[in-house]
């Protein structure tokens, strides 16, 4: 059963986020063997991020701890909130947005 990662980010920090968002994006690139979806989430109007979802397909926390870890924007400390959670698939469409 995977595990999802959802963060929460402060407004105030969206000059940090854009600066490090190069070496975040890297990092999914780098671990893209592990995601099975990942993305930020908006403000309603879609002009500001506010947090993100990664879903790992993995079986061990711990992998997913991991990987948070070593991700720029937790290095940075730029979430206010995380949630590291199992998730029992329902529904998924395997078809690319971006």
């Amino acid at each position: 059963m995977p595990y999802v990662i959802i963060t929460n980010s402060d407004p105030a920090t969206l000059a940090q986020r854009e600066a490090l968002r190069p070496a975040h994006i890297e990092h999914l690139r780098r671990h893209q063997h592990l995601l099975l979806a990942a993305g930020g989430m908006l403000e309603d109007d879609g002009a500001r991020g506010n947090g993100g979802v990664m879903l790992l397909d993995t079986e061990d926390r711990a992998v997913a701890e991991v990987f948070l870890a070593g991700d720029p924007f937790q290095q940075a400390g730029l979430f206010t909130a995380v949630r590291i959670s199992r998730w029992r698939k329902a529904f998924f469409n395997f078809e690319a947005l971006v």
